[in-house]
């Protein structure tokens, strides 16, 4: 999407580059809407900007990321632990991605990619726990661990004119640490397909871009717990520009997101009933694009706060990701 983006808008930008797109997604212990442990494998950020915007040429490409990730919920929480409340998380989450896509176009010109990715993360958690005879206690815990593993079997990308047009099926794998009894988990122990479809528009001259996610999470029942979270709909949008600085390009918008939990929760272990949340959250997105002859690297920075939320946690996400292709 960057050679796109760049090449449209070459009457602006003549300076040649190399090509610069890459895939999402990453699994993570701490995301976006309720079910068990207020959390997800679906993260806000993790596919809404230029270098998400899936490969339309072949070779490799490698994404390291980091996520930071802040938050706190007075609600009541199911946990691995149990029901807890006024809950406190603060989680640091390093993930490496590797892709590949080929050179034969599928399907009336689709690009074919396939990637995965896995995650890496440290958990610092502390919530309220009620005792059988009915106090409370504060209860604490740190874990760190491998997540779940993130597979996308299927990625395609159809280019027409200005628009380039995406369709994708991110798998989580139960893969990750996890311990019944403990407040957090790197991994969730269930089953996540997420199918997204995405949409990109470039102006030829300006080097604008915006583009628009949307996905629906389906999860399968945590078979410890015996909990299954519901479904979430998500969709994450940006604008931004792209602007020659120095021997590379800059690119600068803003990002926002909706993520709403749009079936309830069930299975012997749902306690709390349906327990739908939802979030919205908008923030800053700051990167560069570094041309290295037929090579690329890209690095990028964003800032999500959340606004708006209901039965799950509210924090910030704080993103730094690399993308390089060869």
């Amino acid at each position: 999407m960057y050679k796109n983006s760049i090449r449209s808008s070459s009457a602006a930008l003549p300076t040649p580059v190399a090509i610069l797109a890459f895939a999402l997604a990453l699994a993570s212990p701490l995301g976006a809407v309720a079910g068990e442990g207020g959390t997800s494998h679906i993260l806000p950020g993790a596919n809404a900007t230029l270098i998400d915007v899936l490969p339309t040429t072949p070779g490799w490409f490698v994404k390291p990321m980091y996520l930071n990730y802040g938050g706190s919920a007075t609600a009541l929480i199911p946990t691995a632990a149990g029901v807890v409340s006024d809950m406190d998380v603060t989680a640091n989450t390093f993930v490496l991605g590797r892709g590949y896509t080929f050179d034969q176009p599928i399907f009336g010109g689709a690009h074919f990619t396939l990637a995965a990715f896995l995650p890496y993360s440290m958990l610092d958690i502390s919530a309220n726990a009620s005792l059988p005879s009915g106090d409370t206690v504060r209860r604490h815990s740190s874990v760190n661990g491998f997540g779940d593993l993130t597979i996308v079997p299927v990625m395609l990308a159809w280019k027409s004119g200005d628009w380039q047009f995406d369709a994708l099926m991110p798998v989580y794998a139960p893969t990750g640490s996890y311990q019944q009894g403990r407040l957090g988990n790197p991994g969730l122990n269930y089953w996540t397909f997420d199918p997204i479809a995405g949409v990109t528009w470039s102006n030829k001259q300006s080097g604008f871009n915006a583009m628009l996610h949307m996905g629906y999470a389906m999860n399968t029942e945590n078979t410890e717990t015996h909990y299954k979270s519901g479904s979430i709909l998500h969709f994450d949008g940006a604008l931004q520009q792209i602007l020659p600085v120095g021997p590379g390009f800059m690119t600068i918008g803003v990002e926002g997101f909706y993520f709403d939990q749009v079936t309830g929760d069930s299975g012997s272990g749902a306690v709390l009933g349906n327990f739908e949340g939802m979030t919205t959250g908008l923030g800053p997105v700051l990167g560069y694009i570094r041309p290295l002859g037929t090579q690329s690297l890209a690095l990028e920075f964003k800032w999500l706060a959340e606004l708006d939320t209901r039965k799950r946690l509210e924090g910030d996400y704080v993103w730094l990701r690399m993308a390089y292709k060869f």
